[in-house]
């Protein structure tokens, strides 16, 4: 009986087989002539990614005075830059020195002055570093680089809004490596030049975020991050690590 049923289960072998082999063979004749346009026209491509850590976002800011108008800041792909409030997006950043960006904000007496602090301010393996902070006046067209270029990571930039040549920057530097620009550095010169007004006490440690109080621009807060990145490990936090406080505008 056992020898019966094996013997009828192989003889549908070849069946299955050559079943298979034209299933494969592609679409007769008469199935292709119905992949018309008209039946495909439904189909959509659709974002299915990254859903890892390529895709995170930095910053939004939207135009005080266009609400339509968004910069968003993307850790791993620049600035981009959309008018029709999401609609379309145009790549704003891609002829820089650096494709990391940590953070941006718009000066707030001006929406077309751009900040953008290059660098993730992040502390993962993956992060990209950048090459200090820009700027542009024109809402983006064209930028320059206005200096810490040792940063690697700018964690947070804030423009006085009583005066726009007034800028703070909270320097994080190097996540591999010691030393670079830390701390907080401030500019009334738009920019030109930079001096540092809050120095972390040892070269690991760095400036992550600011705060201003909006009743008195002169109040500050700052924090800062003692960190070290290593293939083994990683070092996140220390004695450096602290907030900050001041009242004389950095002074």
């Amino acid at each position: 009986m056992r020898l019966a049923a094996l013997l009828c289960s192989l003889a549908f072998v070849p069946a299955v087989t050559v079943a298979q082999k034209k299933a494969i063979t592609g679409p007769t004749p008469d199935t292709a002539s119905k992949l018309t346009s008209t039946v495909l026209g439904g189909l959509k491509f659709r974002n299915i990614g990254p859903a890892v850590t390529g895709g995170r976002i930095g910053e939004i800011v939207v135009d005080p005075t266009d609400r339509s108008t968004w910069y968003v800041a993307v850790h791993s792909s620049g600035v981009w830059k959309t008018v029709n409030a999401g609609t379309t997006w145009t790549p704003i950043f891609d002829g820089e020195g650096s494709y990391s960006v940590g953070y941006l904000t718009l000066d707030p007496q001006n929406p077309l002055t751009v900040w953008v602090g290059s660098g993730e301010n992040n502390s993962q393996r993956s992060v990209g570093y950048g090459d200090g902070i820009y700027k542009s006046t024109d809402g983006g067209k064209a930028w320059k680089n206005m200096g810490l270029k040792a940063s690697e990571h700018i964690g947070t930039i804030l423009v006085d809004p009583r005066k726009s040549d007034v800028v703070y920057a909270a320097a994080t530097g190097p996540l591999w490596s010691s030393g670079g620009d830390r701390g907080v550095f401030k500019t009334t010169d738009g920019g030109k030049t930079w001096v540092q007004v809050l120095k972390p006490d040892n070269e690991w440690t760095g400036a992550q975020s600011l705060a201003m109080d909006p009743r008195n621009p002169d109040v500050l807060y700052a924090t800062t991050h003692q960190r070290a990145r290593r293939q083994w490990g990683f070092i996140n936090g220390g004695p450096g690590s602290a907030i900050w406080r001041s009242t004389d505008a950095g002074v």
